[in-house]
């Protein structure tokens, strides 16, 4: 007979074999503020256009090397409840501005930083998420009076290509005029008078060779391929769309003909070709120059495309095939009829072109407003124009935004350091113990001024006193000069100038994950379900 082992009295006793259990401020809400604390300072290196790239290689292994912190988080897949929280939070503000992420996972882990210090002189958790609360308030109302610019038209390039800029900066420093500019014109190009801006009407078309500078701008839409038939240029061309397979029409159900004598097998070939003719002639009638199909071309289809001459271009994804749509304003056919005026798309041009050693074909709208615009990107590896494409996204982000509300505040650590004086000021004023927790929010907002110092190679301390002696002096735009040896600047004059959304919505996500955060005081894991189970790597040859 089995020994009977009881088990410990207390909550666990309650919870299946294998289940696991923390409480109390050493075993949850300590452990837990190490864990976010580790993932910030993870992060913290890549802050700035000084920061650092991180190697991630994903559970698929495909390798990113990138200083984006939405990617590094998408990518990696952390597993501590506490740090899925304050990923969360950051990608709340991927979600709203596109921009950001990185200073919500930072300032959220300053405020927990600061916060441990206070929960071991005494305080309790509560008192300092309620301090916090009430310091995000005063930060919140304080924020619209630094606002020192505003972009009120959206479609002025050199106003917009100005906003842009800082945050273009902070991915590739250095060529941030020339995509700035070079996004500006793709986003302005597509901007609808009368609905919002829409993120997904700007394309990019990554093509290895060549360096960054050879980058442009399409009006239309640029596809990786070739065409399939012998026609390679039309202009002023109407086109169609199919998403069937442009051959002869199979049949749904099988059937069988018996065939007596030769002259009936030359007919019954010949009918199907007949058909498939009237077809391509009835399409090349209705005025078509050139078809796009979203399946195969048949050989004898492509004789009498070619024939009739008509171009040929074949794209495999669907959501190419809407996007096509969308530019050239036709309507996708199911099957191979004739289209009609309505369903019909325009180009101004289309035609084949070879870019380093990929062939491309181009679909060009030459008018002003154009519903879709494509950004070719050029350069020497395939990493380099991934991390040039999350430079552009940020960048399309920040004009989604400009759009909406066009307030911008000093970057550079200017408007944080401002709000830090302010804050600790306020903190001053107040009686009870939560007067502790402001100030702290006040300290916390100093990290990503450290952070910047920490990253350009200066002592951020003396970067810190000075730029505390200029704000206390009335300069509200002074900020951080990554360049110089720990100098200072206008943030206004320099055009480095943040979006003040970003800012808004940062601080609120951030301070709302850091309060969730501390207000847990017990963390209950139940038991894993048996899955499969994990990959073994190769065997040993020893083995």
């Amino acid at each position: 007979m089995a020994l009977h082992v009881p088990r410990a009295p207390g909550f666990s006793s309650m919870l299946k074999e294998g289940a696991r259990h923390f409480s109390g401020l050493e075993e949850a809400v300590f452990r837990n503020i190490s864990a976010c604390k580790q993932f910030a300072n993870t992060v913290k290196t890549a802050y700035g256009p000084n920061g650092m790239n991180k190697i991630v290689i994903n559970h698929i292994e495909k390798l990113f090397v990138t200083n984006d912190a939405a990617t590094i988080i998408r990518e990696l897949e952390i597993e501590h409840p506490a740090a899925k929280l304050m990923i969360l939070a950051s990608e709340m503000q991927e979600q709203e501005i596109g921009d950001g992420t990185n200073f919500v996972i930072m300032f959220a882990g300053a405020l927990l930083e600061n916060a441990e210090e206070l929960l071991r002189l005494g305080l309790t958790p509560t008192e300092v998420s309620e301090g916090y609360e009430v310091a995000l308030a005063k930060a919140l109302e304080i924020l619209p009076t630094l606002v020192v610019d505003e972009v009120k038209d959206p479609r002025n390039i050199n106003e917009v290509k100005r906003a842009m800029r800082t945050s273009i900066m902070s991915k590739q420093n250095g060529n941030e005029d020339f995509l700035a500019e070079l996004i500006t014109k793709a986003c302005v190009s597509v901007l609808p008078e009368e609905t919002s801006f829409n993120v997904d009407n700007i394309r990019v078309c990554k093509i290895l060779g060549s360096g960054l500078f050879s980058s442009e701008v399409i009006n239309g839409m640029v596809f990786k391929r070739g065409v399939e038939g012998d026609i390679i240029k039309k202009s002023k061309a109407k086109v169609a769309v199919f998403t069937c397979a442009v051959d002869i029409a199979q049949t749904e159900t099988k059937g069988t003909v018996l065939i007596k004598t030769a002259e009936e097998l030359k007919t019954f070939s010949r009918g199907e070709e007949h058909i498939l003719e009237e077809q391509i002639k009835a399409i090349a009638d209705a005025g078509v120059d050139v078809i796009v199909a979203g399946a195969k071309f048949g050989d004898m289809a492509l004789h009498y495309v070619n024939k009739y001459k008509m171009m040929a271009v074949r794209l495999n994804s669907k959501f190419d095939l809407r996007r096509l749509c969308k530019t050239v304003g036709a309507t996708a056919l199911p099957r191979l009829t004739a289209p009609n005026k309505e369903e019909l798309g325009y180009a101004d041009s289309i035609y084949v072109d070879e870019v380093g050693d990929t062939s491309i074909v181009v679909f060009k709208l030459e008018g002003k407003e154009s519903r879709v615009s494509t950004i070719v990107i050029r350069g020497s590896t395939d990493n380099y124009m991934d991390d040039i494409e999350r430079a552009v996204d940020d960048g399309v982000n920040t004009f989604k935004v400009l759009s909406r509300d066009g307030r911008l505040v000093p970057g550079a650590g200017a408007v944080e350091i401002e709000l830090a004086h302010r804050i600790t000021e306020h903190g001053n004023t107040l009686s009870g113990l939560e007067q502790y927790a402001v100030k702290k929010f006040g300290t916390a907002l100093e990290s990503f001024v450290k952070t910047l110092a920490d990253n350009s190679g200066v002592k951020s301390n003396e970067v810190i006193s000075k730029l505390y002696a200029a704000h206390s002096e009335g300069n509200k735009n002074a900020g951080f000069d990554i360049n110089g040896n720990g100098e200072i600047l206008n943030s206004k004059d320099e055009n480095i100038l943040d979006l003040y959304l970003l800012k808004f919505w940062g601080l609120k996500y951030a301070t709302n994950a850091a309060c969730t955060i501390l207000k847990v005081d017990q963390i209950i894991m139940a038991k894993r379900a048996g899955g499969p189970k994990p990959r073994q790597g190769p065997a040993d040859e020893d083995d």
